[in-house]
């Protein structure tokens, strides 16, 4: 007995389920061309039922055509499917697609109004523009750095009371707690120290703008992802007067000849001695405010000259070289020029606020 002539016709199974399959037209067709072919309400479930009434030859030779039919559709299937969900990603991706190519033209009524760049972006900018002035050169580096260089090499090693100062994001790369999100841009620094080094380009005059990342909570002085710059000088005959008229030539060169710095003693580990850096505050011109809680000065960031355990990382002679490195945040410059009581004004995207600058 042929399966054709039998109680159980796999080919008239397979010619309307093949019917079925090309006349879908949408995956949601498809699905429910899917349950009528193959699934528990089915034909193809009917003739597996169908099987106990067929003698023991009959039911084994038939219910292997029936497994391999259902096989061969559950294949046709899965390639129309994978034809319809292209067919109909391009169409979404059609329908979402924007016209580049139209023109808005103008329209006293709602006139079109163009953009502008950000104001930390300009700040960034111009204090690049200061530094060059001074005979500095820019560099850049990574936002994901490795343990080694926003940390160990900065004479902070694991467990460090000092890395309690940064509440890091970590990235889920390598080893656990391997891969940060830098919390300065200091890591720059080692490796222009590293490059130098290597390429014999020894002395080094430069500053390092980017962005940082840390767990602080968003207030008046601080945000979580702010921009930063920092300046290293590594040369001969290095002192701690230099770095302290760099930064007074950079505060009158910036804020105008009515702000002026201070450095006060402070700690950071990959400087010794350290300082942190102050400027009038520009809100109340030193009288006391919210925004400089009421000293008359406001901390723009450290400094200090480089620690020997920094240079011993990246083989420097500390007999022969010596150097300073300082550091301040781009927003805060930003506030203090602008006179911004809140920095969380800056990532608000208020555009009564954005469109003052």
């Amino acid at each position: 007995m042929s399966a054709a002539d039998g109680p159980v016709d796999v080919a008239a199974l397979e010619a309307d389920a093949n019917r079925s399959i090309d006349a879908s037209s949408t995956t949601a067709e498809l699905d429910a061309a899917e349950s009528a072919i193959v699934g528990k309400r089915s034909a193809m479930a009917a003739a597996h039922r169908s099987l106990g009434g067929l003698d023991p030859d009959a039911r084994r030779r038939v219910g292997q055509e029936l497994n391999e039919l259902r096989g061969r559709l559950e294949q046709r299937i899965a390639g129309r499917r994978s034809e319809l969900v292209a067919v109909e990603r391009a169409a979404a991706l059609e329908e979402d697609r924007m016209d580049l190519t139209e023109v808005v033209t103008g329209d006293v009524r709602s006139p079109v109004v163009r953009g502008h760049r950000h104001l930390v972006t300009t700040t960034r900018d111009q204090l690049e523009d200061v530094f060059v002035a001074m005979g500095f050169n820019v560099a850049e580096g990574r936002e994901a750095e490795t343990d080694w260089y926003n940390f160990e090499a900065l004479n902070i090693p694991p467990a460090h009371p000092a890395r309690g100062m940064y509440d890091s994001f970590y990235v889920d790369l390598g080893e656990p707690e391997t891969v940060v999100l830098r919390t300065h841009t200091s890591p720059v620094q080692i490796h222009l120290m590293e490059h130098a080094m290597a390429e014999g380009s020894l002395p080094i005059h430069s500053v390092m703008p980017g962005r940082c990342f840390r767990r602080d909570t968003a207030d008046a002085r601080h945000l979580p992802v702010f921009h930063q710059i920092e300046g290293l000088v590594v040369d001969h005959g290095i002192t701690f007067g230099d770095l302290a008229g760099t930064i007074e030539t950079f505060t009158t060169a910036y804020f105008g000849p009515d702000v002026h710095s201070r450095l006060r003693p402070a700690y950071f580990p990959f400087t010794e001695p350290s300082a942190e850096y102050e400027i009038t505050c520009t809100i109340c011109l030193g009288a006391g405010c919210r925004t400089c809680s009421d000293t008359g000065w406001v901390e723009l960031g450290g400094c200090g000259m480089v620690d020997p355990a920094v240079f011993d990382a990246v083989g420097i002679d500390t007999a022969l070289w010596s150097g300073f490195a300082f550091g301040f945040g781009i927003d805060r410059c930003a506030q203090m020029r602008h006179e911004i009581a809140d920095m969380r004004a800056l990532v608000e995207n208020d555009l009564r606020f954005l469109r003052q600058f």
